[in-house]
C-alpha cells in the first residue's frame, strides 16, 4: 500500500534534503537547529512513512549512506522544496530594467491617443526588454481583466464593475476645432453662431448624430446640426482639415493638431471628461503591476499636448 501523504509534512522533507547533503546525522541536525534525538526522530517517521530504511551507517562508521530509494528521491525533492520556497519567499524582485514581460491596456482612442505617446516613451526609457499591447474595452473586459489577460483599464471615472480597484487619471476640458482659414473666422464663438454651424460628432458606437454636447444644448432649448458623424478620433482632425465643420473634442486630443487646427472654449459649459485607471484586486501587490501602474499616472500627470 502506498504511503499516504498526510503522513508527510515538511518538516521530514527537510530533514530528508539535510541528510542527502550532509549524510551525517550530526551535521544534518545542526543545519536544521535539531537535535540529534529529534533528527533520528524524524528520519525514524519518514522510514516508516516511505517503507524503506533510507540511510544506513557508513562502512567507516562516520556519518550514514544513502539507500537507492534516498538517492532517486533526490531530484524530486529539491524540484518541490524549490517550488515551496518560491511560494513562500515571493517572486523575484521586479526589474523593469530586465523584465521581459507583456503589459496589456485596455483604453479607447481618445484617451489612447492622449496618453500612449507618452506611456511608450517611458516604457521604452525604462524596461527596454518589456511589451506593450493596447487593446480596445470590450463587453467581456472584467472577465478578462480577472483572468490576467488584460492588465489595466482606463475608462471613465465611476465605470467598471464595483469589484475593480480604480484611481483617477485625469481631468480633461473641451474645446471646438476648426480648420485653419474657416470662412467664419477665428473670433470667439457666441451660442448663435455655434449652433449654425455644421458639425463633426465621434459616435463610438457608430452612426450616432447626438451626443453630450447636444444634450448640454437641449438643456439650453438649443440644437445644432450634426452633418458627419464618425466612429474613429484619428479621422476628426482629417475630416476638419478639409472641411467647413467644427468639432468639439476634449483638449488634450485637440491641442496635439493645432498646426492644422483653430481651437477655443465652446460657447456652452460642459462637465470635463474624468478618466480612471481600473484594474483586479488579483494584481493589487503584484510589483511588476504596481510598476506599470505608477508609470501610467505619472503620464497622465504629465502628459501634455505636442503641437
Amino acid at each position: 500500500m502506498p504511503p499516504d501523504l498526510s503522513d508527510i509534512d515538511l518538516g521530514l522533507l527537510l530533514a530528508l534534503e539535510a541528510l542527502l547533503l550532509d549524510r551525517n546525522i550530526t551535521h544534518a541536525a545542526a543545519r536544521l537547529g535539531l537535535s540529534q534525538p529529534a533528527l533520528s526522530a524524524r528520519l525514524n517517521r519518514l522510514r516508516r512513512a516511505l517503507d524503506d530504511s533510507l540511510f544506513v551507517p557508513a562502512p567507516t562508521g562516520r556519518g550514514v549512506v544513502p539507500t537507492p530509494r534516498a538517492l532517486g528521491l533526490a531530484a524530486e525533492l529539491n524540484e518541490a522544496l524549490a517550488a515551496l520556497r518560491r511560494i513562500v519567499e515571493g517572486p523575484a524582485r521586479f526589474d523593469p530594467a530586465r523584465t521581459g514581460r507583456t503589459f496589456v491596456l485596455a483604453i479607447h482612442e481618445n484617451p489612447a491617443a492622449i496618453l500612449s505617446p507618452g506611456l511608450v516613451t517611458r516604457l521604452a526609457r525604462e524596461a527596454p526588454g518589456a511589451r506593450l499591447a493596447l487593446v480596445t474595452p470590450t463587453a467581456d473586459i472584467a472577465e478578462r481583466l480577472a483572468g490576467g489577460n488584460v492588465d489595466l483599464m482606463v475608462a471613465g471615472a465611476g465605470q467598471g464593475p464595483g469589484d475593480l480597484r480604480q484611481r483617477p487619471l485625469l481631468d480633461d476640458d473641451f474645446l471646438t476645432a476648426q480648420r485653419k482659414g474657416h470662412p467664419r473666422g477665428t473670433g470667439p464663438l457666441d451660442l448663435d453662431a455655434f449652433c449654425a454651424l455644421d458639425h463633426l460628432l465621434i459616435s463610438s458606437d457608430g452612426g450616432g448624430f447626438s451626443g453630450l454636447v447636444d444634450d448640454a444644448l437641449a438643456k439650453l432649448g438649443r440644437s445644432r446640426r450634426v452633418t458627419v458623424s464618425i466612429q474613429s478620433y484619428a479621422l476628426a482632425p482629417v475630416i476638419l482639415a478639409n472641411s467647413n465643420c467644427v468639432c468639439t473634442l476634449p483638449r488634450r486630443f485637440l491641442e496635439r493638431f493645432t498646426q492644422d487646427l483653430d481651437v477655443q472654449p465652446p460657447p456652452l459649459r460642459l462637465a470635463p471628461a474624468k478618466l480612471a485607471a481600473l484594474w483586479h484586486p488579483r494584481n493589487q501587490d503584484d510589483a511588476g503591476h504596481q510598476w506599470f501602474r505608477e508609470c501610467l499616472y505619472a503620464v497622465a500627470a504629465g502628459s501634455v499636448a505636442t503641437v
